[in-house]
């Protein structure tokens, strides 16, 4: 489960740091994230971070194709027309497909539409293919030899990329019209599949596996696997690349850390044979290991999934960052002591909590359906695991760093309710923001109990509605315990005024989220239907928070703390009861009341406020660089780190590991 950070996080710096903030397309900044504590690596342990690095790479197409169906052949078309000399227009479009992994957007789920059209795009295709830039078919895609094939590509491509009417979300959990939340949704789980189909279907792979209804009206999971040397488990759906990606985790075992063998085992056999049963074991061998050099990758969370069951590819490579580490250890230790004073009922209390592993991290790497954005995460995310084994947490410093420093105080200044919240921002915003994010990840996700016969989770039952509540659980958790005098004996908070910065950003947020959302008036995203449910909700039921006008713009003023801490403990008991008994009709009515629609005229207003700001509203990470010295028989004898700032070079280099040209 994620944390992304409240919109724009508060920093000193008075403007946006170029040297951070290195390209912009339209409201999209593309920020170079860095990574100082590889420099303190052993030699060990730089080689293991680049294989590592290099099984990432090899599953980043995967995204693409579990985005739309048309993802991977929209890529190689776009990648083979940016190499051979594309006008700026396509190359722009290109770097928003790469950042948002298609053409649907990662945040807001809405379709990116190009500002070139057919015409232009049929003409760079056409020099590139001349140009040989079609010579091979990476990620599987089509043969393009001739004229011929290439206008057959480009023909059956175009409504994919021109139609607004052609998949126009990517995940529609609040779907307009006839069609249900399968059937509206333009990613690639399901292919003829509506919710009726599924009644009396049990899945065996529900995590790593596409359903397709066949022609005798079966359903027939295509199972995400490599197959086994051996031929007795074959390959399946995504082979080469994971099996590719199995490569690179066979040589990192080599330098695996203390008891990370067990976990890149257990990882391979699950990409060769697909097998729940081998996620779960790479689950609880990974939760259990606490290196310095850590790393995520596999099928991991099912937000794009409008039934939160299919899980999206991802990976990142971590070092932990010692100087932020004591925060996320002293919250760790004190997961019992937040966890008893839970505004929830006594038998939803856990007792025995073991603390969660929690680390500060810098990434070398991140993949697939992982994004700059997510400043903080806790995983694993299957229920079994968290209950016996616990949950590793992680602080993205990274990312948090890169993005405050790209930022600057624009946000805060221009929508801030009062003289008062902009001087709280100011002082305590970036401390409040690391706060939210270390409270939301280890306290939040890894807190509360269920009803004993719902051991498994409550997904399947609160199904669509589940994420949502689940980010509004450890928001919430974070803005009950920011107050505790805990807090400030264990040295991790400075001020009481820190909760009233974190409260002030978090009302906000409702106001500036929405500018992420231009078109419409339906949130579909789970982290902004959380901010969105919590904002509104207290304001309805406790009246601490008031919307205000100011020479013609709207604000939203916290007018009393107190009484927005009691509608947080309100809200969050009665999630906390949903969650426990899964109670569907009780979460559907609440967040459909509080946290899907929104005045679009008031989006409007906010969108026109934010283009005089001149800030970017969403954020591209470009990777660190690694770069390998080998011997004569192959070995990596020194690892070399950069920072490229070139989000092209990098994308078209990762999209070289499948024959590009």
């Amino acid at each position: 489960m994620r944390a992304w950070p409240v919109l724009f996080l508060v920093c000193s710096a008075a403007v946006a740091d170029d040297r951070v903030l290195v390209d912009r397309v339209g409201t999209t900044g593309f920020i170079q994230l860095e990574a100082p504590s590889f420099e303190k690596l052993s030699p060990r342990q730089q080689t293991l971070v680049y294989w590592l690095e290099q099984a990432s790479i090899a599953i980043d197409p995967i995204i693409y194709d579990q985005n739309s169906r048309c993802g991977l052949r929209q890529k190689r078309l776009l990648e083979a027309v940016v190499t051979s000399g594309a006008s700026p227009k396509i190359v722009d479009f290109t770097k928003l497909f790469w950042s948002n992994r298609g053409n649907h957007h990662d945040q807001t789920a809405q379709k990116i539409l190009p500002d070139f059209t057919f015409e232009e795009l049929k003409a760079a295709a056409g020099q590139a293919l001349q140009r040989g830039a079609f010579a091979a078919n990476p990620y599987g895609t089509p043969a393009i030899r001739s004229e011929a094939d290439l206008d057959k590509e480009l023909n059956d491509l175009r409504a994919s990329f021109f139609d607004p009417a052609f998949e126009p979300t990517i995940t529609a959990k609040s779907p307009q019209g006839k069609l249900d939340i399968l059937q509206s949704s333009a990613n690639n789980f399901y292919s003829g599949v509506d919710l009726s189909d599924l009644k009396n279907f049990k899945e065996l792979h529900p995590l790593n596996s596409r359903l397709v209804k066949a022609k005798d009206g079966k359903l027939v999971e295509e199972v995400y696997r490599a197959g086994t040397r051996d031929g007795k488990i074959p390959p399946g759906l995504y082979a080469p690349f994971l099996g590719k990606s199995i490569g690179f985790l066979q040589k990192a075992r080599s330098y695996a850390e203390p008891g990370q063998e067990a976990a890149i085992d257990a990882l391979i056999r699950f990409y060769q044979t697909g097998d729940p049963a081998e996620w779960i074991r790479f689950g609880i061998a990974w939760v259990q290991n606490n290196q310095t050099v850590d790393f995520a990758n596999g099928f991991i969370e099912v937000y794009r999934d409008a039934r939160a069951a299919k899980g999206t590819s991802q990976s990142f490579v971590s070092i932990t960052d010692q100087k932020m580490n004591q925060l996320m250890e002293k919250l760790a230790a004190n997961a019992q002591y937040f966890e008893d004073r839970a505004p929830w009922l006594p038998q939803y209390k856990k007792q025995g909590v073991k603390p969660p592993m929690a680390k500060a991290v810098e990434t070398i790497i991140e993949t697939g359906d992982f994004h700059v954005n997510t400043v903080g995460d806790n995983l694993p995310n299957e229920n079994e695991i968290r209950e016996k084994y616990g949950t590793k947490s992680f602080l993205f410093t990274g990312s948090s760093r890169a993005i405050r420093q790209a930022s600057g105080q624009g946000e805060l200044e221009e929508f801030a309710a009062s003289p008062e919240e902009i001087a709280l921002g100011r002082k305590y915003g970036e401390e409040a923001s690391d706060m939210m994010t270390a409270l939301h990840e280890i306290i939040g996700h890894g807190s509360g109990k269920l009803n004993p016969k719902f051991q498994g989770g409550t997904e399947s039952i609160l199904k669509e509605y589940f994420s949502a509540m689940e980010e509004a659980r450890a928001d919430l958790m974070a803005l009950w315990n920011i107050s505790d005098p805990k807090l400030r004996e264990l040295g991790l908070v400075s001020s009481p005024d820190v909760a009233k910065a974190m409260y002030q950003r978090s009302v906000r947020v409702a106001l500036t989220q929405l500018q992420r959302i231009p078109k419409g008036d339906t949130i579909e995203e789970d982290h902004q239907r959380n901010r969105q449910l919590i904002v509104n909700y207290i304001m309805d039921r406790t009246g601490a928070i008031q919307k205000t006008q100011r020479n013609g713009k709207t604000y939203l003023l916290l007018k009393d703390f107190d009484k927005m801490h009691q509608g947080v403990g309100m809200l969050l008991a009665e999630l906390m009861r949903i969650k426990a008994e899964g109670d569907y009709p009780a979460l559907k009515a609440l967040i459909d009341k509080y946290g899907v629609h929104f005045d679009p005229a008031l989006r409007d207003q906010v969108v026109a406020r934010y283009e005089k700001l001149n800030v970017p509203a969403y954020w591209s990470g470009i990777n660190a660089g690694l770069t390998a010295k080998f011997d004569a028989a192959g070995k990596v004898t020194s690892v070399a780190i950069s920072y490229p700032r070139d989000f092209v070079k990098q994308q078209l280099g990762y999209a070289s590991m499948y024959a590009l040209k």
